[in-house]
């Protein structure tokens, strides 16, 4: 057994011993008795290729630091597995008018260290995500909240700048943190120290190596956990990663084994893998600065050519999953827009929109890729697509590479008619798919398309607070970008954990943005 183990165990067993202190003078029928064993503790082991860097969810939000955060920290909403909108977590939160968006707290919701959660810890939690503004933290999402007032002890009301939708989907995001504001400093992060009022409290941490954590009994919310702690530690490679799971010495191993070890333990037996879909995707996007790009039949008839199905399984043995839209299943609103609009891929189709445009085959095009961002799949995926559309007969393609700084710089300048990129949401709405392509100062925006139809609609799902007829919006949009094809998405990826044959609900731990939630774990 390790020292974090030990500790670990220690930590679980005075925090036992506090609740029956705390019950004294009251029988206990659950209670053991005196010549009867006392229950084994269920404490799981989980590895890792990643390293948290912040245990504050004031910081950066990498996927390691939010599967840590996401366990420590309660959030005033959540979203639960299979049910794509926000359910209270610490409160129940409703919009009073289209600008104000008011949270009722639970009664009695405390931290670790014993202090009460009052509507004063939420109101500091926001205002020092906004005053720290951490580069490469989340705080810009909440522009739209002009304050965070406090009527009473119970209530926290947000004001906005204008109406947004998007608000509680954001408030289930990890820089929707609730901290203690008596242990947090206003204007600096929290280091090697976290105090939340999760499922979890941290029983130790140590940076690049592991993190311990505790069930906290008096987490009060719909996430309460099922095992008595977690140690989460992070090994050096894929091999050493496989070779945990495989012998038995870890629980559950995520993030950093790649296809062909997953493969590898499919055929193995001994263990469970288990997929299920992830908030990212891969597309590619047309530069609007290139003669080609900017005409609609070219853009059209290359979406019309494109095979999705064999390039997953070409490029990535199946290990992604086709996508016919820049919004993935899962999501509100989500519509399969593409296969709507262009059907199955035919390259007669596609040849007749070129005739009808009177553009001369085979079209040249210059296709941007990188081989390091991407993933060792980037190389074998690019060279499918070229192959694709130059078996069409419709356009011949010349591939250029980049490593990602010069990458970056190319694709902003116009180097390439179209070049591969990859989306991960910040936020688990669809608006977080759609923004970055449409909006004047999205992600996406140096590539040069502007939309009159998609920059009205997507202005109405903003500001639209009727759940069915936001999805309705948000569909249209999704249309509006498959007939104007400024992007063209090809798959998902899959969020891929093995577990030990004996270890239950792994399936519901796994969330689109690539973390987990271990409260639902148990042997």
């Amino acid at each position: 057994m390790s020292d974090w183990v030990r500790r670990l165990s220690a930590a679980v067993a005075v925090g036992a011993l506090g609740i029956c202190l705390a019950a004294c003078g009251q029988p206990d029928d659950n209670a053991p008795h005196p010549g009867e064993q006392t229950p084994k503790l269920m404490l799981l082991r989980l590895a890792t290729t990643d390293s948290v860097t912040s245990l504050d969810p004031a910081g950066q939000y990498d996927v390691a630091s939010r599967t840590v955060q996401a366990n420590l920290y309660q959030t005033l909403l959540t979203i639960l597995p299979d049910k794509p909108t926000p359910v209270p977590d610490a409160a129940d939160c409703q919009f009073d008018s289209p600008t104000t968006y008011t949270c009722s707290l639970k009664e009695n919701l405390t931290f670790p260290n014993g202090h009460q959660l009052t509507s004063s810890d939420v109101k500091f939690s926001f205002d020092r995500l906004v005053k720290l503004r951490t580069p490469g933290g989340l705080a810009p999402l909440f522009a739209s909240v002009k304050s965070v007032s406090t009527p009473d002890p119970l209530t926290a009301v947000f004001n906005l700048t204008s109406p947004d939708a998007r608000l509680p989907y954001l408030l289930t995001t990890t820089a929707a943190s609730i901290v203690d504001e008596q242990s947090y400093p206003a204007d600096a992060l929290l280091q090697d120290k976290a105090i939340g009022s999760g499922p979890y409290q941290l029983a130790g941490f140590k940076s690049g190596a592991e993190v311990a954590l505790t069930k906290f009994t008096n987490y009060h919310g719909p996430r309460a956990a099922q095992n008595d702690g977690v140690t989460i530690t992070t090994v050096p490679s894929a091999e050493d990663l496989y070779r945990q799971i495989a012998t038995g010495k870890t629980d559950l191993a995520f993030h950093g084994l790649g296809p062909a070890l997953l493969d590898k333990l499919r055929t193995a037996g001994g263990v469970q893998v288990v997929d299920a879909g992830a908030a990212e995707i891969r597309l590619y996007a047309f530069q609007m600065k290139s003669l080609l790009s900017r005409n609609p039949a070219i853009r059209r008839a290359v979406a019309q050519v494109v095979d999705r199905a064999a390039l997953a399984k070409t490029a990535y043995g199946d290990h992604v999953s086709p996508l016919f839209s820049v919004v993935p299943p899962g999501f509100g609103g989500q519509v399969d827009a593409f296969r709507t609009e262009y059907k199955q891929p035919n390259k007669t189709v596609a040849a007749a929109m070129l005739r009808n445009a009177h553009i001369a085959v085979p079209v040249p095009l210059t296709v941007g890729w990188t081989p390091s961002q991407y993933g060792v799949g980037a190389k074998a995926e690019v060279l499918e697509l070229k192959r694709q559309l130059e078996a069409s007969g419709l356009f011949r393609m010349t591939l250029r590479s980049a490593e990602w700084p010069q990458y970056q710089q190319a694709t902003a300048a116009g180097a390439y008619d179209v070049f591969m990129a990859g989306w991960t949401p910040d936020y688990p709405d669809a608006d977080d798919y759609l923004r970055p392509f449409v909006a004047t100062d999205g992600a996406f925006a140096s590539n040069g398309y502007r939309s009159a139809a998609a920059t009205k609609l997507l202005q109405q799902e903003r500001g639209e607070q009727n759940g069915l007829q936001r999805d309705d919006l948000i569909g249209q949009l999704q249309g509006v970008i498959a007939r104007e094809a400024p992007v063209i998405p090809l798959w998902q990826g899959h969020v891929t954990v093995v577990a030990g044959k004996d270890l239950q609900n792994v399936k519901t731990a796994l969330d689109p943005l690539s973390f987990l939630y271990l409260s639902g774990l148990r042997h």
